[in-house]
């Protein structure tokens, strides 16, 4: 059977093959777009778009903050915490920017102060890091001198121990575990005979818990 022959209608009809950068830029923008749209439903309350964001950003935010900090449940925990914040401060985001910039900003800032608690001698603060959206610097939070730290502390330490206590027992047992016996996520969930990612959500879930009810509480000491 003849093959149709192609017409000058044809020809002018077909797609012209895109150059890399062109595709590149697509990309981009559609994850811009659907950034945009889980955003939206999200801030709606939507929890499958919640789930969605954590999904699609938890490794790679996982695998920028293991540059700065080399242990995998001190990773795992702070990235957790780079996801709490960020869902917390949601409603701040400025769409004229990549939402991957804005939340790479708050897990490096996040991280940066944990190492300054911890005198971690990990990396230079000074030095960027990069990545696959490219290179990151840091903003240092700064240090202010607070009089009486003694006193705050207790005070501190009180509020979060009854904020933890009145936790639901699934995740109170796991944070006490984490924090307070300072065991690892395997170990927990050896010991509770839970698979891995079950203690991992459980845990997001009471920080989750303990941040909004604590956000407030703590800033005034």
């Amino acid at each position: 059977m003849p093959q149709p022959k192609k017409t000058s209608a044809n020809i002018a009809s077909s797609p012209v093959p895109k150059t890399k950068e062109e595709v590149l830029a697509q990309r981009r923008q559609d994850s811009r777009t659907e950034d945009s749209r889980n955003i939206k439903k999200a801030l709606k309350g939507d929890q499958i778009a919640y789930r969605a964001i954590l999904k699609k950003y938890h490794d790679q935010v996982y695998n920028l903050l293991y540059r700065m900090v080399h242990d995998k449940d001190e990773v795992e925990d702070l990235t957790q915490e780079a996801f709490i914040k960020a869902f917390n401060s949601l409603q701040n985001f400025n769409e004229e920017f990549a939402f991957s910039t804005w939340l790479y900003k708050i897990a490096t800032n996040n991280c940066i102060d944990y190492i300054r608690k911890k005198k971690l001698a990990t990396f230079s603060i000074d030095k960027p890091i990069e990545s696959r959206d490219g290179e990151y610097s840091f903003e240092i939070p700064d240090s202010t001198y607070e009089p009486d730290k003694t006193l705050i502390a207790g005070q501190r330490t009180k509020i979060l121990e009854e904020a933890v206590n009145a936790l639901p027992e699934k995740y109170r047992q796991v944070i006490l575990m984490r924090h307070t016996e300072d065991k690892d996520y395997q170990e927990i969930a050896d010991t509770l005979k839970l698979p891995l990612g079950t203690v991992k959500a459980h845990i997001f879930r009471a920080r989750e818990i303990l941040y909004k009810k604590l956000k407030k509480k703590i800033h005034q000491y």
